[in-house]
């Protein structure tokens, strides 16, 4: 287990792995977070009462060099704080993630499993900013596809004002 300690711009919060819950998933999250994978990332689809989702990097080259992580099973409820894997069905975990905002318990019978929790800072992250809704095509937000091609110049062009992590350090080893 670690902690994880994301600085944004209004304050910090603080993630704990959950390798009982997900193992490859929290190995994962590490992974990222020591290769500095968070700086800059933008939290890109902020849903009032549902999830805010950030895991895009700001350099295009810099997805691409991590792969899908195999499934693990759900093994605890999506609840309030709780941090899954975004995913497009079964085996595409790789590095976007949401945090809940409320017990989304429906998501858990769809395969997206905890593997971290929001232990400290929870109302900061409830402070992200979520004026640009759904992304497009569907709301006023980002365009995924776009975020992948184009990275922190689309997101800073278009979406000034989306919340951000200044930078995601690992603050111990348990």
């Amino acid at each position: 287990m670690a902690n994880l300690d994301g600085d944004m711009k209004y304050g910090k919060f603080i993630v704990k792995t959950m390798p009982k819950w997900s193992k490859l998933g929290s190995q994962r999250l590490i992974e990222l977070t020591q290769a500095n994978f968070f700086d800059d990332c933008r939290f890109f689809r902020v849903l009032d009462n549902f999830i805010s989702q950030f895991g895009i990097n700001g350099d295009p080259s810099f997805n691409q060099r991590w792969s899908s992580i195999p499934d693990e099973g759900v093994k605890v409820s999506n609840k309030r704080g709780t941090i899954s894997y975004a995913m497009a069905g079964p085996g595409t975990r790789d590095h976007q993630l949401f945090i809940n905002y409320k017990n989304n318990k429906y998501l858990d019978g769809q395969g997206f499993a905890p593997i971290a929790e929001v232990i400290e800072g929870m109302d900061i992250v409830d402070q992200l900013f979520k004026g640009y809704g759904e992304g497009a095509p569907h709301g006023k937000g980002p365009q995924q596809g776009k975020i992948q091609k184009e990275g922190n110049s689309y997101l800073q062009s278009n979406f000034p004002d989306l919340s951000y992590i200044v930078s995601a350090r690992i603050k111990s080893e348990l």
